[in-house]
């Protein structure tokens, strides 16, 4: 214990997250490998196990086996805990036990689960712990509760209520991963798309996961008063809504008599799958349709939304809203001549612009570089393979239907962007320059000519 203690100290907040979460997919993925969490009762291959679990932990959903008809009830549930896990942090977790067991949370205890949530401070670190806890539990719960009206006339009273509790969890945790399967083997919630109860009841899960703690805070603070949210709080509202309309107007103007839609029984189903889609496709991977189906155009779209993801601290991963936010700002700002970003009365310090850069740049060149290494590797056309990694790195979970044929090499790639995208790109830079001193030396100013 003392040498674990003494390893742990020598780690930055960061990298405690890193080996945090890197435990978390090891130790499940060795229990998914044994027999019991096949429904064959027959050992899986490690590195399939890995893929799973980083992607139940990452809130992903890419799957290479269909989750019901291949996972035991041992193996889903514990792909279910690891989600949950991701979903809300194991640092919450274990800083909501030290709370109840008496023992003081040191300082490092707190940053590290600022860093885990994105807090603004490492103060009052305890009451936000149990904020987010409180919260989770019920939404889950009342998730479940209306998606058991859905299943129980379906399959029964236990096996509804299970089935209820999963794509509760998974809905809010912005996973994507689905037990559909006992419906339509790989068919997400394709078989359920012209319900009503089962896809608004996703939508709203989905949209509040993916909004973040600190907004969550803000509406339970001052309700409709929008004025008093925090700027942070304002911005992820008008990006959601903004994307939200944009997602629905492409969709009627581009795949409503389209083959995509062409399942569905009228406008009112159509609005309703496109909804869910526009909804998913930021930060989740439940697919009311086909995604193969399609046009390019609108692909392209859904990868812009993927990329981008949802609010920093919430259980989606991207860029995140507030990056991109910063981004168009900036730009904004360029065209009006303005010496700083500004936005609802408020202007950024420099290093938040610095920070988007740095985060959106670094995304870009993962998705590009990953892209090309996997299209070479597997001889598939560019945008599918862009739209898998895209949809990795972002934990959204959406699928062209490619997992599952890619090769041991490309499942590892993807595996790695997976694990990336979970721990943010921030986080990941400060988890490998833990003892890079910052220097105090800065050079002689010279200009450039960009753009």
């Amino acid at each position: 214990m003392s040498r674990i203690r003494s390893f742990l100290s020598n780690m930055s907040f960061t990298q405690i997250l890193v080996f945090g979460y890197t435990m978390v997919i090891l130790v499940s993925a060795v229990l998914l490998m044994l027999p019991i969490s096949s429904r064959e009762r027959a050992f899986t291959a490690l590195n399939d196990c890995i893929f799973t679990t980083t992607s139940a932990l990452s809130g992903t959903g890419l799957t290479l086996f269909d989750t019901y008809t291949y996972w035991s009830l041992f193996g889903q549930i514990v792909i279910l805990i690891v989600i949950q896990i991701g979903g809300i942090g194991f640092m919450s977790m274990a800083i909501f036990a030290l709370s109840y067991t008496g023992r003081k949370i040191g300082l490092k205890q707190r940053f590290t689960m600022r860093e885990s949530v994105a807090g603004f401070s490492g103060g009052g670190v305890v009451k936000m712990t149990r904020f987010i806890l409180k919260g989770t539990i019920y939404c889950e719960t009342a998730g479940a509760i209306a998606l058991s009206v859905f299943f129980i006339p379906k399959i029964g009273v236990g096996k509804g209520i299970y089935f209820a509790i999963f794509h509760s969890i998974s809905a809010f945790c912005t996973a994507g991963i689905d037990i559909m399967g006992y419906f339509e083997p790989g068919s997400s919630i394709i078989t359920a798309a012209d319900s009503w109860l089962l896809n608004v009841t996703l939508i709203i899960l989905l949209t509040i996961g993916g909004i973040g703690y600190i907004t969550w805070g803000d509406v339970v603070e001052h309700k409709w008063h929008f004025k008093k949210y925090r700027l942070q709080s304002k911005i992820v509202i008008m990006v959601t809504i903004l994307f939200y309309i944009l997602g629905i107007a492409e969709m009627i103007l581009v795949e409503w008599n389209a083959p995509s839609l062409s399942s569905a029984d009228g406008a009112g189903q159509k609005l309703l799958m496109s909804s869910m889609l526009v909804t998913s496709g930021r930060d989740a991977g439940f697919a009311p349709l086909n995604v193969a189906l399609l046009k390019e155009s609108t692909l392209l779209m859904i990868i812009c939304f993927m990329f981008i993801g949802g609010a920093p601290g919430s259980t989606a991963c991207g860029i995140k809203t507030t990056t991109f936010a910063v981004m168009v700002l900036t730009i904004a700002s360029v065209f009006r001549r303005k010496k700083s970003v500004e936005c609802f009365g408020r202007r950024f310090e420099n290093t938040i612009i610095k920070d988007a850069s740095c985060v959106t740049t670094l995304y870009l060149l993962v998705v590009i570089i990953s892209s090309i290494v996997i299209s070479a590797i597997e001889d598939v056309k560019i945008l599918p393979v862009m739209f898998e990694v895209v949809s990795a790195i972002s934990s959204c979970g959406l699928s062209m239907g490619i997992t599952a044929k890619l090769s041991d090499i490309s499942c590892a790639l993807i595996t790695i962007i997976m694990f990336f995208g979970r721990i943010g790109g921030l986080s990941f830079i400060m988890s490998l320059s833990n003892n890079v001193k910052p220097s105090k030396v800065q050079l002689p100013e010279e200009k450039i000519i960009v753009g």
